[in-house]
């Protein structure tokens, strides 16, 4: 038999650590009813100020079909506004909301608390190492 250590496999680790930041994320914002790609969403809306779902889709690093499930719940949820796109009739542009507004505001403190919960295990030097691997791997 072939000797294969799933322990020591990065897919092995990397979905273990997400699963233990999902954990973190979902205990931090819990009440706020998000899940991280909804988080992220509203977050690249709100960088934006308005955008396109294509666009919002790269931005968030999601495929069309999923960015257009997100969409759909947070609109439903009156998170996020839209309006024609006035140079494309075809495309809609994505604004949060007065109420996203005071979602992204509330919950972004939260968030910086969630990643730092994340990294608590890591040194400075480690999460500097750890952030700047990571990037290069996404």
């Amino acid at each position: 038999m072939v000797k294969y250590k799933l322990e020591d496999q990065v897919g092995h680790l990397m979905r273990r650590a997400n699963q233990r930041h999902a954990a973190i994320f979902f205990e931090g914002l819990n009440d706020q009813q998000l899940t991280p790609m909804q988080f992220a969403v509203l977050v690249k809306i709100g960088d934006e100020e308005e955008v396109s779902q294509n666009r919002l889709g790269r931005l968030a690093a999601m495929d069309p079909a999923t960015v257009q499930g997100v969409v759909r719940r947070l609109k439903e949820r009156a998170l996020i506004d839209a309006r024609p796109d006035p140079d494309d009739g075809r495309r809609s542009l994505w604004r949060l909301s007065e109420a996203g507004e005071a979602l992204v505001a509330a919950t972004v403190p939260i968030a910086e608390q969630i990643t730092e919960k994340t990294l608590e295990p890591l040194s400075k030097s480690e999460r500097s190492t750890f952030l700047a691997l990571l990037r290069k791997l996404a």
